[in-house]
């Protein structure tokens, strides 16, 4: 079940503070926190040393060595673990992106080559003048590189190779070198248990105060607990139970020591009705969030765009981002329904990112695609809003060619309408002006003739634009399948 965890800075009381401005808690955390640093880090080279790792002996060596309880070393041996786990897991994502940059380089490369042999086997036809199909790469001149566009892409395929061969050395050694984890200094981690009191049997919270069990280390100088008033974690929604096993978490950031509690959330009472009394459907883009409701029947009901500046700093991007759910959930608390967005991963696109162009690259950087489906998923939890994801595949297209001109949507409102569409499992067919141009067999699915129509419209010249002007689909798809025929028919 999913876990929650609540943080705040950790009060100095002026009754509890010393003559050195720290509390009895703070200076106990100082020095337990060395204590839990050596044990921590001692665990991990154990984890990286052996294959089949022991926690109950593991256990009772850290008893032994360090003067902890059971409890407390079970927290040492967590923390060691999901250290090590988290830099075993960034070593395969590492290696896993950087193999696919390297694919969309030796994509690029082979692109490349073979445009510049098609370009040279044109050039040396004698009648290459009277060729009606035309040169993929024409022989030019720049004035900004201030030499041909063939040597100009020579060059650059001689740079794309070293880099290729230095990604291809990398990845080779990431795959054989010694995996490393670090273990930050000033943190303290206590494993929390639904069988004990508080749900912690070392760290108790009674909702004020809190007080900690002193390792057996520690008791000639602290006594066998020290404790300190905390008070509550304030939340407009808080899902804080009485009940049931709280981990804490005490780490030293900025000079101020905080305390983190995780922590099984209590479930909250569902707003949204089923999907089939309608549903919201978004589409997020970097200059703006569009929207769409759609009723029972899957007839548009709504729409409306939420407007996001681009470019802020993290901190003024997550209020923008906070905003902008606030008020989808607004939107959802009126129609008393779910909301419908893309299951998107773009860490295949940023792979391509070099490939693709600076204009490209500079579009997808800008804006906190996973950040926003964070918050999102975060914030409708809370509300009792149920967040559906769905396919993606065309729901640009199936708004531009469907839903566009026939409502007066934008382009981000139009996809919003299709993704709604789609999470109530209503079909999207291809219009019947469209079908007779497109040749699929029978018993293909619907998606098949997108697309077909999707590589159509890549092929054409068609400006985005251009869509809300466009009457009559089947023209366009005759003209552009004629075009395509032709292009065959001449190679």
């Amino acid at each position: 079940m999913t876990t929650l965890t609540y943080v705040k800075g950790l009060p100095t009381p002026r009754e509890e503070v010393n003559s050195l401005g720290l509390t009895e808690f703070e200076m106990f955390l100082a020095a337990y926190s060395s204590v839990f640093h050596k044990a921590a880090c001692e665990t991990a080279n154990h984890l990286f040393a052996v294959n089949s790792f022991n926690d109950s002996s593991w256990n009772t060596y850290l008893q032994k060595a360090y003067g902890i309880s059971r409890r407390q070393s079970s927290g040492v041996i967590s923390f060691a673990q999901g250290a090590v786990n988290a830099s075993k897991e960034h070593r395969k994502l590492h290696i896993k992106t950087l193999e696919g940059k390297l694919k969309s380089l030796n994509s690029w490369i082979t692109k490349s080559e073979k445009k510049l042999s098609d370009s040279a086997r044109f050039y040396a036809k004698k009648n290459w003048r009277n060729s009606k199909t035309g040169c993929r790469l024409p022989l030019s001149c720049s004035l900004k590189f201030r030499n041909t566009n063939w040597k100009n892409l020579r060059f650059q395929i001689h740079n794309k190779k070293r880099r290729a061969y230095k990604l291809a050395q990398q990845i080779e050694h990431l795959k054989t070198a010694p995996i490393q984890t670090v273990i930050p200094r000033n943190q303290v981690f206590v494993v929390g248990s639904k069988n004990e009191s508080f749900g912690n049997q070392v760290c108790q919270w009674n909702g004020n105060t809190i007080k900690f069990r002193v390792p057996a280390c520690l008791e000639s100088k602290f006594g066998k607990y020290v404790q300190t008033s905390l008070g509550n974690f304030d939340r407009n929604i808080n899902r804080l139970p009485k009940d049931g096993a709280k981990t804490w978490h005490f780490f030293r950031k900025h000079n101020k020591w905080n305390a983190a509690v995780q922590f099984t959330p209590v479930p909250v009472n569902r707003v949204s009705r089923h999907s089939a009394f309608g549903c919201i459907g978004i589409d997020m883009n970097p200059g703006s969030i569009g929207w769409a409701y759609v009723d029972s029947d899957g007839n548009l009901k709504a729409h409306g765009q939420i407007p996001m500046l681009m470019g802020l700093p993290s901190g003024k991007q997550d209020v923008q981002i906070v905003e902008a759910c606030l008020q989808l959930v607004r939107l959802a608390t009126i129609f008393d329904c779910p909301i419908v967005c893309e299951e998107l991963d773009f860490s295949t696109k940023k792979e391509q990112l070099r490939e693709r162009g600076r204009k490209y690259a500079r579009m997808l950087s800008s804006w906190a695609y996973s950040r926003f489906y964070q918050l999102l998923e975060s914030i409708l939890s809370n509300r009792g809003i149920y967040l559906m994801k769905v396919n993606p595949a065309y729901t640009s297209l199936i708004g531009l060619v469907k839903y566009a001109r026939q409502y007066g949507l934008a382009s981000d409102e139009a996809a919003a309408l299709a993704i709604a569409r789609r999470g109530m499992r209503l079909n999207e067919n291809i219009p019947g002006s469209i079908t007779a141009y497109l040749s699929v067999k029978d018993g293909k699915h619907v998606w098949s003739l997108w697309n077909q129509l999707n590589k159509l419209v890549k092929k054409s010249s068609i400006k985005r634009h251009n869509f809300y002007a466009i009457s009559n689909w089947g023209s366009l798809v005759k003209q552009l399948s004629e075009e395509s025929g032709r292009r065959k028919l001449r190679r």
